[in-house]
């Protein structure tokens, strides 16, 4: 695709080594760059040829690992729209972020009960998605293999990619599309900021259905034609063995994560050295436990500050030799970031409002929401 080069997820995986790792699951597959590329596309034939209607939302219900990533691309390929949910909600919070989704297929995995009462009580079909003993993805529907495939139209740019749910902290959770520019931006962003390549391997310890083990991690690392290694939930007694197995460069996590990795460090035998960096987002990092955690494990702690509606990243501290402050979430990372009072002027330094952002990352807006994106834009 030479002069249309990474313009959306579809063609994420171009352009890197065929034989090149691309994921590794521990105790499971280990995955080219060419083999998973294939495999997207295969899946993407069989979601199309089933009748999966471009524009529209899936909602997928799958825990960590190669079936997430394979289903996520070859959605996203097939044109449709990809809308992950946490497979520990109950019936009634999947009925109600499928019904607000408008999804028109659920891909759930086998033990998924909850999901499949919430698409049965809204007429929404289900699929079961899992590997078989070549850690191929197979898809059935009412008992019967998918198996019949077609040949894909890729999407566009401005075509929405990913659909989630604000955490609705302040009222009910709103809807976020996200587009295939709006994340190709900002992973271009995330590798941007902490320079990755197809040498780094990223150990994934945060859920698939939240940006930031999706975005600001694996899609990151797929990006940069780096490697991922995706263990089916965080485990501090194998997260060691797993970074020493594959050569690991780097991890992001919640601040717990990274505390309870500390806490245990000793007693898991951690070694003295091992991350070119670790990165903490998604709450705020306590000063000390950035101390502890550089000083214990010798690698830079890079915070940053993100937000489903800016396909994740919005700053980040940088990584030597340039400034991390403890404390703080650095700089803003290829967008513009200001702090706004409420009458909408830009405020000097050391004033308090709100933060505001701009940059080929945002969101278009929220999902049939004008009250919201009246507020918010």
């Amino acid at each position: 695709m030479e002069g249309q080069d990474l313009v959306t997820l579809a063609n994420i995986l171009d352009g890197h080594r065929p034989e090149k790792t691309s994921i590794i699951v521990p105790d499971g597959p280990t995955v080219s760059y060419g083999e998973f590329g294939d495999e997207v596309e295969r899946v993407a034939g069989i979601l199309a040829a089933y009748g999966l209607e471009r524009g529209r939302a899936v909602s997928i219900v799958l825990g960590n690992g190669l079936d997430f990533m394979v289903i996520f691309l070859a959605v996203t390929r097939s044109g449709a729209i990809a809308a992950p949910l946490n497979a520990a909600y109950t019936a009634e919070e999947f009925k109600f972020y499928m019904e607000d989704a408008d999804a028109q297929l659920v891909i759930v995995s086998k033990e998924a009960d909850a999901a499949v009462t919430a698409a049965a009580n809204l007429s929404v079909p289900c699929a079961v998605a899992e590997l078989d003993g070549r850690g191929r993805v197979t898809i059935t529907k009412n008992g019967s293999e998918l198996t019949k495939g077609v040949d894909v139209i890729p999407p566009s740019p401005n075509d929405i990619a990913l659909f989630l749910h604000t955490s609705g902290t302040t009222s009910r959770p709103k809807g976020v599309p996200l587009t295939h520019a709006n994340l190709m931006a900002s992973l271009g962003n995330i590798v941007s900021t902490y320079e990755l390549s197809e040498e780094d391997t990223a150990l994934v310890v945060m859920p698939l259905f939240h940006v930031h083990g999706l975005i600001g991690v694996s899609l990151s690392s797929l990006r940069s034609g780096g490697a991922i290694v995706v263990p089916s939930r965080f485990s501090a007694s194998t997260f060691w063995q797993d970074q020493s197995d594959t050569g690991a460069t780097w991890y992001s996590a919640v601040p717990t994560i990274h505390q309870i990795l500390l806490m245990r460090a000793d007693d898991d035998g951690a070694p003295e050295k091992s991350f070119r960096f670790i990165r903490s987002c998604s709450a705020a990092l306590a000063p000390s436990v950035f101390s502890d955690l550089e000083n214990r494990f010798n690698s830079p702690v890079l915070e940053a500050y993100g937000m489903t509606e800016a396909s994740h990243q919005m700053s980040s501290n940088l990584l030597p030799p340039g400034s991390r402050t403890p404390g703080t979430v650095g700089v803003g990372t290829g967008v513009e970031i200001g702090i706004m009072s409420d009458t909408g002027s830009l405020l000097d330094t050391g004033e308090r409002g709100e933060v505001v952002i701009k940059g080929a990352n945002v969101t278009p807006g929220y999902h049939n929401n004008p009250e919201a994106n009246s507020e918010a834009f």
